[in-house]
């Protein structure tokens, strides 16, 4: 169970930062790693209310993130 919680606090933050550096797009890679979790809930691999928890605080936590690399990013060019 440990193990589900260490990965639902890092991989989706990764995963938006990810697929916003992929797609140059923040609000993109946030609804395409939304999809991903809601995927993964649909087949049964997430089977706790506090890994639904966990897995939202990360996903704000890469959002924020990306929106801060992204200006930066815009900032230098």
């Amino acid at each position: 169970m440990g193990l589900k919680f260490l990965s639902a606090l890092l991989i989706p933050g990764l995963l938006v930062v990810l697929f916003t550096r992929v797609a140059y797009n923040h609000v993109i890679g946030l609804v395409l790693t939304v999809a991903l979790i809601a995927a993964s809930v649909y087949k049964g691999y997430t089977d706790s209310f506090w890994l639904i928890v966990v897995d939202a605080f990360s996903l704000t936590v890469g959002f924020w993130y990306s929106q801060r690399m992204k200006k930066n990013f815009q900032k230098k060019s």
